[in-house]
């Protein structure tokens, strides 16, 4: 094996460190989490013309969705979010005669993220049928829980505890590099601060003396790893 650990320093995308006002943290793991896309078909109809009781539309089964994915995500203390949709013909004087809907899910453990995704299947489904639409789940990608090599964390927590002040350990719900590294080789996250907690927008910002400590903790790292 060509490479003996993995260690990746990044930014946590959350408020965890910012709530602990600490600097950095080591990451305990990885929630395991997936996107799942819902399809719902109804009948393309006119808007003007078309009473409402004659109608199969999908877009009230997209709206009862979004609400949905929020109730089963806060069931299980778990995540969703609906930030993709595609609708058929789109078109601001049709009735919709099909929506794509595609649902980001994360949950501290397996189990839970298969309660809050089949909760919301049989949420959908129940009401595309009130709806006189038909809907179909299909899951697009999923991937396990992570769990950081135990030996090298314990190390670093050694390497890096301020007397008798250890390092915070924290898990987080976003897919890394050292996720997808783990299966092969030890792997580890130090996480750095994020004032706001803002990620995925131009928001996302670290502050100057937390990156430093963050460098220099990843520092001390690679020294007690390549000396012993």
């Amino acid at each position: 094996r060509l490479v003996g650990a993995f260690v990746e320093l990044h930014i946590e995308q959350g408020r965890g460190l910012a709530d602990l006002d600490r600097p950095i943290a080591l990451c305990s793991g990885i929630w395991p989490h997936g996107r799942w896309r819902l399809t719902v078909d109804g009948e393309a109809n006119h808007a003007g013309t078309t009473r409402l009781g004659d109608r199969r539309d999908p877009m009230l089964v997209l709206a009862e969705a979004v609400t949905q994915a929020r109730r089963q995500a806060q069931a299980v203390d778990g995540v969703a979010t609906v930030g993709r949709v595609r609708v058929a013909p789109n078109a601001s004087n049709a009735i919709a005669e099909r929506v794509d809907v595609w649902l980001d899910a994360r949950a501290p453990d397996g189990g839970r993220l298969d309660g809050l995704v089949d909760g919301w299947k049989r949420a959908a489904h129940a009401t595309a049928v009130k709806h006189g639409c038909r809907a179909t789940l299909v899951p697009e990608s999923r991937s396990a829980a992570v769990q950081f090599d135990a030996g090298l964390r314990e190390r670093l927590s050694r390497t890096l505890a301020h007397g008798s002040d250890p390092l915070p350990e924290l898990p987080t719900a976003a897919g890394h590099d050292a996720g997808v590294l783990a299966d092969h080789v030890p792997a580890a996250m130090l996480l750095v601060r994020n004032p706001t907690g803002v990620s995925h927008s131009c928001d996302e910002r670290a502050e100057t003396d937390d990156c430093v400590a963050g460098v220099r903790a990843l520092a001390d790292t690679l020294e007690t790893l390549a000396c012993g």
